[in-house]
């Protein structure tokens, strides 16, 4: 796979529908904050298109279009596709694991009041000026501004909602995936912080902004993971629909013969 520019992309209609909840708002996320890239196995005519952001990878087109070692940058990552496309991830990754997922859209007439929080928290959008306090974040949080390309730009989006207690941010939601109908969001709260209703408060008024943008939120999560499931229906959220995506672990390494050059020196498109 290669990566093309925006401007090479065809049109994505039959690609990445629009309008989708969920990993389906990815690849608009893309298009709109440029945080992302774009991979194809050929720049014309492509047979078959990736779109990543941070480590998410929504994969589409022609299974047998692909080289033996095409898959391999999408090593340690979430892929979503379509089931033709499992038997080239078993063959491209030492490991491929099937995660169980949820999808959760919110609901319009779920309340959108800020649950109390404790004394001393304060719960608001964030701002530029907040950019320190988002970047002082633990590294395994750091996931929740990958998205967007960092802290910097995930604190200017206006797309976020963070609690607040001396200038240190204890929990942050934030529109993960922006797309044009959906926004998909995620939320991370301190370890010493939780169970203090702070993500709900967050949640609760990053919902309201989507909500007053003519958007719906949505939320995804691991089947498995309860606290995020009861945290998504507390907060006014209600499943949809469940699906499968594939964590990638390390690539094979595949023996790849070079292939003769014409004696005319025409030019050999690479997938």
């Amino acid at each position: 796979m290669i990566e093309i520019a925006p401007q090479q992309l065809p049109t994505l209609s039959r690609w990445f529908p629009t309008g989708s909840p969920g990993l389906g708002a990815l690849a608009e996320h893309v298009l709109t904050t440029g945080a992302g890239y774009w991979w194809a196995d050929r720049p014309d005519r492509p047979r078959v298109l990736a779109v990543t952001c941070g480590d998410h990878v929504l994969l589409r087109g022609d299974p047998s279009a692909l080289a033996p070692d095409a898959l391999a940058r999408f090593a340690d990552q979430y892929v979503e596709t379509p089931s033709r496309f499992w038997p080239a991830l078993g063959s491209a990754f030492e490991r491929v694991s099937p995660w169980e997922r949820m999808l959760y859209v919110h609901q319009a007439q779920a309340s959108s009041c800020l649950p109390r929080t404790p004394r001393g928290v304060t719960v608001r959008r964030l701002t530029p000026e907040d950019v320190p306090a988002l970047a002082e974040l633990h590294s395994e949080n750091a996931w929740i501004h990958a998205s967007w390309g960092g802290p910097s730009r995930l604190a200017a989006s206006g797309h976020a909602w963070a609690a607040f207690a001396k200038g240190r941010i204890l929990s942050v939601a934030c529109t993960y995936f922006l797309g044009s109908a959906y926004e998909d969001i995620a939320v991370v709260t301190v370890p010493d912080r939780r169970r203090e209703r702070l993500a709900l408060a967050c949640v609760a008024g990053l919902a309201a902004d989507i909500q007053a943008r003519g958007h719906t939120a949505s939320w995804c999560c691991s089947r498995d993971n309860r606290p995020s499931r009861l945290l998504a229906w507390t907060a006014g959220f209600r499943l949809t629909r469940e699906y499968v995506h594939h964590a990638t672990g390390r690539a094979l390494a595949h023996e790849v013969r070079a292939a003769p050059v014409p004696a005319s020196g025409g030019a050999t498109a690479l997938a």
